[in-house]
């Protein structure tokens, strides 16, 4: 048997965020409805490099698949493999930097839907790198967004980005220069960092704000505070056993007692109407993600249905 190559270029062609966001919110609900399978994420180290680990099951798509990605100081290389369920036969191999990127955005998305206020229109963004990218796209893409302030501690690197993403939206993208100034007063605020101390500061949330934290899954990083985490009504995670594992704003929250993990609940809890997504309208919302196998299986899936109709990707031995 033979199976398909995808490479980088082929993805971008047959992905875009409205896409990615419907089919990790339906791989959130098939997840809640017990159709799915998802194994959180493990790290093998040796000097220099760390491999990483994810896989999944998809009931409702007959197939199952896993993510695996090693990081060096040369930087990361990621890849998905797809199959079929009833036969097990290997369909295809992905590469995924842009596919993890998307479902990444995709799950932010999901979250900013159920989430956050109807009418939200304003955006605070701290991070300007490749993931703030599908961050912004994604928010984009589910809230009728007029503004969006952008913080980083590099501002060189802060003024390219607003340049580039100001020529992909027709809304205003501004670049601030003091933190703050990216969560005051703003109903939406993502993180979207390498930072392993906070960026953010709990005490600048406007009342009914919906916080995003996707920029750390390693628990000795946090980019929140513990005042966000502490105040916030809703805590949702994409999976609280995940996060219980990497999430090290929360880890670092429950160890000094400033929250306990009964608070959280699952987005796909949420996303299947088990849950309600808000208490109150005045109350703060958290969404913390770190990822999850059953978003890269569910995007991979159909990238690779899409990629056959299209006469796309090699045909390699099995």
């Amino acid at each position: 048997m033979s199976f398909l190559y995808l490479t980088e270029a082929e993805v971008e062609q047959v992905l875009d965020m409205p896409l990615a966001i419907e089919l990790v919110e339906e791989a959130f609900r098939r997840l809640a409805q017990g159709e799915a399978h998802n194994v959180p994420r493990v790290r093998a180290r040796a000097t220099g490099v760390v491999l990483h680990s994810m896989s999944a099951a998809a009931e409702y798509l007959g197939r199952v698949g896993w993510k695996q990605y090693s990081t060096t100081p040369h930087g990361a290389r990621f890849h998905v493999g797809l199959y079929d369920s009833a036969s097990g036969n290997l369909l295809a191999l992905i590469e995924a930097n842009r596919l993890g990127q998307m479902r990444t955005g995709a799950a932010t998305g999901v979250a900013v839907k159920l989430l956050a206020d109807p009418e939200a229109d304003s955006l605070g963004l701290f991070g300007a790198g490749w993931q703030a990218q599908s961050q912004l796209a994604a928010a984009a893409a589910v809230r009728p967004l007029n503004r969006a302030l952008v913080y980083s501690p590099n501002a060189k690197h802060c003024r390219a980005f607003v340049a580039r993403m100001t020529q992909q939206y027709p809304f205003e993208i501004g670049m601030v220069e003091k933190p703050r100034d990216a969560a005051d007063g703003l109903p939406l605020v993502i993180t979207a960092t390498t930072s392993r101390v906070p960026v953010l500061d709990g005490a600048w949330l406007a009342p009914g704000a919906l916080v995003c934290a996707i920029g750390s899954n390693w628990s000795e990083k946090a980019e929140i505070d513990m005042e966000t985490i502490r105040t916030a009504e809703r805590i949702v995670c994409d999976s609280v056993e995940s996060c219980r594992r990497e999430a090290g704003d929360l880890i670092a929250a429950a160890d000094k007692g400033a929250f306990h993990w009964s608070r959280a609940i699952e987005l796909s809890d949420v996303a299947a109407g088990k849950l309600p997504g808000r208490i109150s309208a005045d109350g703060i919302a958290l969404f913390k993600s770190v990822g999850m196998a059953i978003e890269d299986l569910a995007v991979a899936s159909r990238v690779y249905d899409l990629a056959r109709e299209r006469g796309l990707g090699r045909e390699m031995p099995g």
